[in-house]
């Protein structure tokens, strides 16, 4: 079945920068659109990136030119480079395909 799981998160001071990982399988990564969804503390999901199969990319507004989501098919590995980060990118983020997500990390962003 679907195995997604994202690497360590953390805590970063603002302006920093972070980068995810999301091992996948039981799926052929390659053939599939990838995204990357965050939840903030007491609110919904929001969805911040998608990488198509062939590598096109999309952003929601507030990470675009900040955040790159990149993807290593030979590994089955998803990435997010999050940089400049802020306060208001605390969240837990999930790497997803479709409805299926990971379990999730941590990452804070915090003086």
């Amino acid at each position: 079945q679907v195995q997604l799981v994202e690497s360590e998160g953390g805590l970063v001071q603002p302006g920093g920068s972070l980068r995810l990982s999301c091992a996948a399988s039981g799926f052929a990564f390659s053939l599939y659109r990838m995204s990357w969804v965050r939840q903030a503390p007491g609110k919904g999901l929001e969805w911040v990136a998608n990488i198509s199969s062939g590598g096109s990319t999309s952003y929601v507004d507030s990470v675009r030119g900040r955040f790159t989501i990149s993807r290593d098919n030979a590994k089955a590995t998803l990435y997010l480079q999050m940089n400049s980060l802020k306060p208001e990118d605390t969240a837990v983020y999930y790497c997803a395909k479709s409805s299926a997500r990971g379990q999730g990390t941590q990452v804070t962003v915090s003086s």
